[in-house]
């Protein structure tokens, strides 16, 4: 799978399009005044216990309490407030743990009134960004993440990726990391880890090291609230997460960006510093690369496939439905065989949608009904293939005797929300309408239809005259591009009286071709 990023920095805000295969999947926004990110540490206090939530309220510094659940509190609390209490007093002066006694795990069926008390000092870290009226949410089980290897305190334990199936390579990690690591330090080995050389990871177990011991120095004799170690930006972080040898081009407008993308990668990736690309263009970067125009596409209630089906996103106070619809251009086969391709198709996109606009929460999809059971398990068997390449964690169920599919997926942030539409030229703004951007793709999707289902002896396209300078403007005109595709001349007439983003196809002279 070819993989593209482009980074785009204007007015101290960044925005990450990540695109497989030229397809956009997934879209990120960061202010550079971001001061509270997935995967920041903090020392926070407790400032409210609730019991009947099982959870309780942490001060950090945000305007908004933020909210830790006694499940995200993790086995290892009784450790991490030892340690907060003894750092945070002075009384614990040892910048890593082989000198810290770990405490017994807490029982993971427990209240939180029995483990924790109002006012105690607490290290926590980020788990999600805050989303609506919520606050950020926050776990007790730190993590510190480098490229192949993870990082986290008070365990251990060492985990290895399962997408590391090479059973002498995990053992072969096994016994080095369990050479390598500090006392006290769990590590989770990441799959990019496979085939790499003890002086590597060991390198990277040092960097990490060094990261924990930033936030004793932090956090030594420190009153909460209190950052002690920041995340990456947004953009390093995802570098770090997803970069792999599929990975053919980053492009960014941002000098800074660039360079600080190129020594990353020359620390960690030589082989692949080439990729990244500085652009100079006098075009928005978006544009220049046809990203927009895949954002103007892709968000709004309704997504339309390349068949003609389309898939229409609703959002409800308790969940997100999505209802698949055929359109009216449906495959010449049997009536099972064309709701199991439109059904495919549409699962492909919405497993895009659901990446690019991050939906979470429970997801249900009303395809269209099948009654082959075979269709069925097919359907529900590419679902879960389309879904491999999302990394957050989800769960998929088969076709309900209903037709229904439900997803549930997790969420670190709020959904993306991208008002697509335009003011309507034609009312002055009374009204809205589809982007005209997406004007001669819907031309050329109908021409396509129109020439594989009925070829007419002439067609003539009735558009409104400024659509039709557009489309006859220069040697490369569209009329000689569909010429040398259908090897049928689509002749061109323009008309005062028709709506600008509206157009007409007729077969003969007064005969017009309805879809």
């Amino acid at each position: 799978m070819d993989k593209e990023m482009i980074i785009s920095s204007y007015n101290s805000v960044v925005e990450i399009a990540l695109l497989e295969d030229k397809k956009l999947v997934e879209l990120h926004k960061q202010k550079a005044n971001t001061q509270y990110n997935v995967g920041d540490v903090f020392l926070g206090q407790v400032k409210k216990l609730m019991p009947g939530l099982n959870a309780a309220f942490v001060d950090i510094g945000h305007k908004k309490e933020s909210f830790l659940h006694y499940t995200d509190m993790g086995p290892q609390l009784a450790s991490v407030m030892k340690y907060s209490n003894e750092v945070s007093s002075g009384t614990f002066n040892h910048q890593l743990l082989d000198q810290f006694e770990l405490q017994a795990d807490i029982n993971k069926n427990g209240k939180v009134a029995q483990v924790i008390d109002k006012k105690q000092n607490l290290l926590v870290q980020i788990l999600k960004e805050p989303i609506s009226t919520k606050g950020h949410r926050l776990s007790c089980e730190i993590t510190i993440p480098g490229r192949f290897l993870v990082l986290t305190p008070f365990m251990n334990s060492i985990a290895i990726s399962k997408k590391i199936a090479n059973t002498e390579e995990r053992n072969r990690l096994f016994h080095l990391i369990e050479s390598i690591r500090p006392k006290n330090f769990g590590v989770v080995v990441r799959t990019a880890a496979e085939g790499k050389k003890v002086a590597e990871l060991h390198e990277e177990i040092n960097s990490l090291a060094e990261k924990w011991k930033l936030i004793f120095n932090q956090m030594y004799k420190a009153k909460p609230p209190i950052k002690l170690l920041s995340e990456l930006d947004k953009t390093s972080s995802l570098i770090r997460d997803l970069l792999n040898p599929s990975f053919s081009k980053i492009i960014t407008n941002d000098r800074e960006i660039y360079e600080g993308i190129k020594l990353y990668l020359h620390n960690n990736l030589p082989e692949k510093i080439d990729i990244v690309q500085f652009y100079k263009g006098s075009k928005p970067i978006y544009d220049a690369l046809g990203v927009k125009k895949q954002i103007k596409s892709s968000f709004g209630q309704t997504s339309t496939l390349p068949s003609g089906a389309y898939i229409v996103i609703e959002h409800t106070e308790a969940m997100h439905v999505i209802d698949v619809n055929s359109g009216p251009k449906s495959p010449k086969v049997d009536q099972d065989t064309a709701a199991l391709q439109v059904n495919i198709e549409a699962a492909e996109e919405i497993s895009r949608q659901l990446r690019l606009r991050d939906i979470g929460g429970i997801i249900i999809i009303d395809f269209i009904d099948m009654r082959n059971n075979d269709h069925k398990a097919e359907l529900y068997k590419r679902m879960k293939e389309f879904m491999e390449n999302d990394r957050s964690q989800h769960t998929i169920l088969p076709l309900s005797k209903f037709g229904l599919m439900q997803i549930t997926r997790q969420r670190e942030k709020p959904e993306v929300k991208i008002n697509t539409a335009e003011t309507c030229p034609s009312c002055s703004g009374t009204g809205k309408t589809n982007p005209s951007v997406l004007l001669v793709d819907q031309i050329e999707r109908d021409l396509d239809f129109i020439f594989q289902t009925r070829p007419p002896k002439d067609i003539r396209l009735v558009v409104h005259p400024f659509v039709y300078s557009f489309l006859s403007k220069g040697i490369w005109k569209y009329q000689r591009k569909w010429f040398f595709k259908y090897h049928k001349w689509v002749k061109l007439k323009e008309d005062q009286d028709m709506p600008m983003i509206q157009f007409a196809f007729f077969d003969g002279p007064h005969e017009e071709i309805k879809l």
